[in-house]
């Protein structure tokens, strides 16, 4: 193995006596580096996409959300709100009541769900990141609303406007029919809007944030009684262990679910377009590796007065095969490496410099991750020794006999 590959390095270092095979050697290493250098920076940009795409989510949903696993609301006694407190792994946690209501303002109306939110809420979500305008809501003021900018365009509501209140409607339940009631068939309130959040479209106008207990009174509930619990816990902690203490306070009566089972539906895309990327950059990848069969056997046919001399002096066909297999192999990987460090390079640049701009404002995002160098190293690699080992079955003993 190391005549072979001693062999393989002089013949890759030397030059040819014919000059369209050292440019042939050239262009394949060339694009080589090329191939495995767009593969890096492709990879680098879509994992940087899927951090913005999610960032906006991590800012709004908490680590881990709890609810009824029947029905909509279910209630929480001091016993289990102490045991929550003595799980170490949680850093804080929010009582919240959501509920769909109906928003009027000047004779506009819009259907979006309101959102009761304890004193705890700010600890549990990023809220001062998603605020647009105005500030949050004053857990001591009674009737104050942060509406989405969304809602905002909507219905014409200002943040900071005291003469102009949005009115906040809710249908009673039951089951009479609403002319058989002398009394109105709804619950409605006037509440000041203290500030306006901006997170994303999906998001921007179906939210309109008040204290928990505006909510409870709004929907009729007991003091006690939340739709759900949000929390937050360190980020070291074990996921799944602290679902299972969650779950066994409440006596398994609620259903957990994480940050990525709230968004699965966004999870599942953006890994399948991630591996979609990736596999059709695999396969520009292997239409590349076809110029390092050709040029290892065209190496192979301008050496073949040397292969006849190698083989007369004892080297077998197999340690000769060899020779151009391992050749394949340095080419590859070199090539492989130095794409990988020009890709580094051009990343590091975009992440410091902001080259390249989606808009004039937001710079293309990219992320430098270690995962990426091992995946586009190991592709090259494996698809190398594949091109290598075929380029290397053209050498027989009739083929040497015959040079």
């Amino acid at each position: 193995m190391k005549f072979a590959l001693y062999i393989a390095k002089r013949y890759l270092l030397s030059k040819s006596s014919q000059n369209a095979i050292n440019i042939i050697n050239i262009v394949t290493s060339v694009v080589v580096v090329i191939g495995a250098l767009a593969l890096f920076i492709v990879l680098a940009g879509f994992a940087g996409l899927k951090t913005f795409s999610l960032s906006f989510s991590n800012d709004f949903d908490p680590d881990i959300k709890i609810e009824a696993a029947i029905g909509k609301t279910f209630r929480v006694n001091a016993s289990q709100r102490n045991a929550l407190e003595e799980i170490p792994e949680i850093v804080s946690f929010s009582q919240v009541v959501e509920e769909r209501v109906v928003l009027s303002y000047k004779n506009k109306h819009h259907i979006a769900n309101i959102k009761g939110v304890d004193r705890y809420f700010k600890e549990v979500n990023a809220v001062d990141s998603i605020l647009y305008v105005g500030k949050w809501i004053d857990p001591i003021q009674y009737q104050e609303a942060v509406i989405g900018i969304g809602i905002s365009n909507l219905l014409g509501v200002i943040a900071n406007d005291p003469s102009n209140l949005l009115e906040i409607i809710v249908p009673k339940p039951g089951t009479k029919s609403i002319t058989s009631s002398s009394k109105a068939p709804y619950e409605q309130v006037k509440v000041f809007t203290s500030g306006i959040y901006r997170i994303n479209e999906d998001l921007d106008d179906k939210y309109v944030f008040t204290n928990l207990e505006l909510a409870q009174e709004l929907l009729e509930l007991e003091i006690n009684q939340v739709t759900h619990i949000e929390f937050n816990i360190l980020p070291e902690a074990d996921e799944s262990a602290v679902k299972a203490q969650i779950s066994t306070i409440f006596n398994d009566e609620i259903s957990t679910k994480s940050r990525i089972e709230l968004n699965d539906a966004l999870y599942k895309m953006l890994n399948t377009e991630n591996l979609a990327i990736y596999l059709i950059f695999t396969l520009v990848l292997i239409l590349a590796l076809f110029n390092v069969v050709g040029a290892i056997v065209m190496m192979i046919l301008d050496k073949r007065g040397n292969l006849k001399t190698l083989f007369s002096m004892g080297t077998t066909v197999k340690q000769i095969k060899r020779i151009f297999f391992f050749q394949g192999i340095i080419i590859t990987t070199l090539g492989g490496l130095l794409g990988i460090i020009l890709g580094v390079i051009v990343v590091y640049l975009q992440l410091e410099y902001k080259l390249f701009y989606i808009t004039p404002t937001l710079p293309y995002p990219v992320e430098l991750q270690f995962m990426n160098c091992i995946t586009v190293f190991f592709t090259i690699t494996i698809l190398g020794i594949l091109a290598s080992y075929l380029a290397s079955r053209r050498i027989t003993k009739g083929f040497i006999a015959n040079s």
